[in-house]
């Protein structure tokens, strides 16, 4: 069905989010906890007032937008304060990407500077003259030459942005969203509901600080005047280890990082109470292998974009009943959160259509009022919401359509594979056939392209099944960790590969 159209502002109830960190600005609860120390709240805001003197001695004005390249340090949550309370929001950029792609997402910003920290100063030198600014090196704020002092408001307008990330640029450019304090304010309390956060938890994240996974749920837990744990560097067992030392209650991994720590052995410690993912299903068996053998263990999904999310969840009782009585619910992404319209927009005769999605949360609905996702999607029984992947990804095969998603999670769920990517490649006579990359759980024996094809038939129509098979070491990904369809459609142009028949 389709939404009339609503071209109303629509307000945001409840408080903002500086409004929310306001209520614990004196605390001595602790904030920041890193391997290095514990920062209470108070401490952080007076580190975030020092850095607002260092902006204030940029000449950088209210209302600009300041790009800045930093890894994932306690020293990057106060400059993040300290921009959002001025009215100078930062705009974190990836630190993979490459200068010129970094400097297209500078240029329309009109910043006069580029912020580096110390790692990142070569880089910042050459996005800042790509982009015709001036690169500013992040001083050492516990330096013997102390930051000046600036003032901090936390009576900031509602409809200011606090931050400003970018979509991960996976079907084109990078695209900027800011998040209004109001909508953030709204999308913490629908998140501190999902996830029982309180304020004596402590969060951590795998994602880095210019990812949404890296700063938007760890901009929640400052909200409710819980503790955030930097990330510190790439993900590894040990790293993980170390969080299990700072007292870490909530957490947010990959599936395939969850996989990895199963098969390590280290997945529990002692505090850890939930674990939230995304960007990808759990395989059943992993979900199953959790809630038998840990749990005490929360598992909680989140379907979100940079403009919006979260829209649906799968809780902690929906992955025990996938685990142990209906597997088909691990491949949902769950049911609307409190508060959240979903609909399916001009759905096909099988009920799969783009998902729109409305709510006071989402950072960037369109001028109708509704989040236009680009993700295709169907409704199941009692509804929850399976995804079919992005509008630009659906592969027609002489005449049906075929949801790249859905094939990719029955696929994935063969015990030979790790993760599977399809796509679709121009065919002379079908119009594109349907190709399939998978990463083998066992390099040294991958499951051959008869048994998958038998595997995947055994609940896909005949046309959804992947005409070719490739075994590859790793699917090709974004900064972000999306796969790149695009680049295996290119790949897969003219490519031979295992199992050429046609499934009918």
């Amino acid at each position: 069905m389709s939404p009339g159209q609503d071209t109303r502002a629509r307000a945001v109830p409840g408080a903002a989010w500086a409004e929310m960190v306001a209520r614990h600005a004196r605390s001595d609860r602790a904030a920041v906890v890193s391997a290095t120390g514990i920062w209470s709240y108070r401490e952080l805001v007076d580190r975030a007032r020092s850095w607002a003197g260092w902006l204030d001695g940029l000449g950088l004005a209210p209302g600009t937008v300041v790009p800045i390249l930093v890894g994932s340090t306690p020293a990057a949550y106060a400059l993040l304060l300290a921009g959002a309370l001025t009215g100078r929001p930062l705009t974190p950029l990836g630190t993979r990407l490459t200068a010129t792609e970094i400097a297209a997402c500078v240029r329309p910003f009109g910043s006069a500077v580029l912020v580096a920290d110390p790692e990142f100063a070569a880089l910042g030198a050459s996005v800042a003259e790509a982009a015709g600014c001036r690169a500013v090196g992040l001083p050492d704020q516990d330096s013997a030459s102390p930051l000046p002092e600036g003032t901090l408001s936390f009576q900031v307008p509602r409809d200011a942005a606090a931050v400003v990330l970018h979509t991960s640029g996976t079907t084109g450019a990078p695209k900027a969203v800011a998040f209004r304090m109001d909508r953030l304010g709204a999308r913490c309390r629908v998140y501190a509901e999902l996830l029982h956060l309180r304020a004596d938890d402590i969060y951590s994240s795998s994602q880095q600080f210019h990812h949404l996974g890296g700063i938007g749920l760890l901009m929640v837990a400052m909200s409710m005047g819980a503790a955030v744990v930097p990330p510190a560097g790439r993900f590894s067992p040990e790293r993980w280890r170390a969080l299990g030392d700072l007292g870490t209650t909530h957490a947010t991994l990959a599936p395939t990082m969850i996989e990895r720590l199963l098969a390590d052995g280290s997945l529990e410690f002692p505090s850890l109470k939930m674990i939230t993912y995304g960007a990808a299903p759990i395989r059943p068996a992993t979900a199953a292998r959790l809630a038998s053998g840990y749990p005490r263990i929360g598992l909680l999904q989140g379907y979100s974009q940079t403009e919006g999310g979260p829209i649906t969840a799968l809780t902690p009782d929906d992955h025990v009943r996938g685990a142990t009585e209906d597997p088909a619910l691990l491949a949902s992404v769950g049911r609307p959160v409190p508060g959240t319209e979903v609909i399916i927009h001009d759905p096909d005769a099988s009920g799969v259509g783009e998902v729109w999605a409305r709510a006071d949360h989402l950072a960037a609905p369109q001028p109708d009022g509704w989040l236009h996702t680009g993700d295709l999607g169907r409704f199941g029984g009692q509804g929850y919401l399976y995804l079919a992947g992005r509008k630009g990804d659906m592969i027609i095969r002489g005449g049906e359509n075929v949801y790249p998603e859905e094939v990719e999670n029955r696929i994935s769920c063969h015990t030979g594979v790790r993760e599977a990517a399809v796509v679709g490649v121009p065919h002379d006579d079908l119009g594109e056939q349907v190709v399939a990359y998978v990463v083998p759980r066992d390099p040294s024996s991958p499951p051959q392209p008869d048994d998958l094809r038998r595997f995947a038939r055994a609940e896909l129509a005949g046309f959804k099944v992947p005409a070719r098979w490739t075994m590859v070491d790793e699917l090709p990904r974004s900064p972000l960790g999306k796969i790149l369809r695009r680049r295996l459609r290119a790949e897969s142009r003219g490519a031979g590969g295992a199992g050429e028949a046609d499934v009918t």
